[in-house]
């Protein structure tokens, strides 16, 4: 445990922050380009920062695909989703005790939704394919030794998620990240179609672990 500890808070700062900064755009209505700027620019540097520490995850949905290619073990997979829970439900608390209640409560603090006229199915489909696509990142840049990693591999994944959530953000939240969800969601009380949020990203990062973890990782 002692091993894991310095990942882990890494973790949770760096899953905070994403919370703190993405939600919170949300709640101040940055408006769909905004608040894609406010994900990835906050995700790419974070990544940056903390990504010698512990790899840079800050998602469930990057721990399992990393999980699924054998690139991390399963208790420290463990360890990292709960340090990952933990620092989302910090900063969803924290937003909470930064607006009133007017605010939060018009956009469930940031919590991602479905848009009117998108099912479940769909919406976890859409949250597969934009997963998948930031996982498939998340190798190429920080995992693979033949990639750009260590200097630039933050700014990539930042901007992957800077176009999901400007293709996806009008649909589904385009959350791509269990754990973006449910900070806010639990301290907002807010559940709606809280399983797309969990099977869709999950069902992408696990998917893109098996096509580069798997295959186009090998030499």
């Amino acid at each position: 445990m002692d091993k894991a500890l310095k990942p882990c808070v890494a973790e949770a700062i760096g899953t905070f922050a994403l919370c703190f900064i993405g939600a919170g755009s949300i709640c101040v209505n940055a408006g769909l380009v905004g608040i894609a700027l406010a994900h990835g620019c906050v995700l790419a540097v974070m990544i940056s920062a903390m990504g010698h520490i512990s790899g840079g995850h800050f998602n469930p949905a990057v721990t399992l695909g990393a999980l699924v290619g054998d690139k991390i073990k399963p208790p420290m997979a463990a360890y990292y989703v709960v340090s990952q829970l933990a620092g989302a439900a910090a900063a969803g608390f924290m937003l909470r005790a930064i607006f009133p209640a007017v605010t939060w409560q018009a956009v469930n603090l940031g919590t991602p939704g479905l848009a009117p006229g998108v099912s479940v199915e769909t919406g976890i489909l859409v949250e597969i394919v934009l997963t998948f696509f930031l996982v498939l990142v998340v190798y190429g840049t920080g995992i693979d030794d033949r990639g750009t990693w260590k200097a630039i591999g933050g700014f990539g994944i930042g901007f992957t998620v800077l176009c999901d959530i400007l293709m996806g953000g009008p649909l589904t939240g385009a959350s791509m990240n269990p754990a973006r969800t449910f900070g806010p969601a639990l301290a907002a009380g807010y559940w709606d179609n809280h399983i797309v949020y969990w099977i869709g990203p999950l069902a992408g990062g696990a998917l893109a672990g098996l096509v580069y973890g798997r295959f186009l990782i090998k030499h």
